[in-house]
């Protein structure tokens, strides 16, 4: 393979720089912060849902509780206007009596309705602890959210400028390299897990380790200054 020896340093440069951008790269993927924004946004979701329910829950008991109270406020006035009949017929007995009746029948009713009023509001007071509770809870989950989110900023930011710093210096190095020869090795390194380059010692490639002997040997050295490992297929720096 054509190369000179301006080339190969510059590859093992190249090769520098790609190992530092994937170790970057672990690095970010492996944040704690990342991890715990994660779960903190799980955790908001499910509290989120609870509270809808929870809203749901409030809304139905607040209508139930103003339909009884309007048919409790209904029958008052029904039961003062009956009141105010008896007290205009006072001396026609039947007529007393069957607004007497009636009043006897809108009180009866008025008391079902006072326990229906107070088992409503017992359990709207319920409701709005749970809700209280909920909220309390959804704004720690949103403090936690928002400080691994600003720690992740702060860090991954860090990395993130080294990362930059990093691909100004292989786009520098890359250019430097012939077009076939950059193809090739970046071409190889995504094969052998970013390790694209090594160097023959003594009978081994500095990569695999495997032994190169007899003819292949000859053969490979015959290639210097670069070759190609025939094990692992890597690209083998000859002295």
């Amino acid at each position: 393979m054509q190369a000179n020896r301006d080339d190969l340093a510059t590859l093992l440069q190249l090769q520098q720089i790609d190992m530092g951008i994937a170790r970057v790269n672990k690095e970010l993927s492996e944040l704690p912060q990342r991890k715990a924004i994660v779960a903190a946004r799980e955790k908001r979701r499910a509290i989120e849902q609870k509270r809808d329910k929870v809203a749901a829950l409030k809304k139905e008991a607040e209508a139930q509780l103003s339909r009884v109270g309007d048919e409790d406020a209904s029958l008052a006035d029904k039961q003062r206007a009956a009141q105010e009949a008896v007290d205009k017929a006072q001396g026609n007995y039947r007529n007393v009596e069957a607004r007497t009746k009636e009043m006897n029948g809108f009180a009866k009713r008025r008391a079902t309705l006072e326990a229906e009023l107070d088992r409503l509001g017992a359990e709207l007071a319920k409701i709005e602890e749970v809700e209280s509770q909920v909220t309390s809870a959804l704004a720690a989950v949103e403090r936690q959210e928002a400080e691994a989110t600003a720690s992740f900023q702060k860090q991954g930011g860090a990395l993130k400028n080294d990362e930059a710093r990093l691909q100004a210096q292989r786009s520098h190095l890359a250019a430097q390299l012939p077009d076939d020869l950059l193809k090739t090795y970046e071409k190889t390194a995504a094969r052998s897990g970013g390790v694209a380059v090594a160097r023959l010692l003594e009978s081994k490639c500095g990569a695999c380790r495997a032994v190169i002997e007899g003819g292949r040997l000859i053969d490979l050295k015959a290639q210097a200054p670069l070759g190609v490992c025939p094990a692992c297929k890597r690209l083998l720096i000859l002295p």
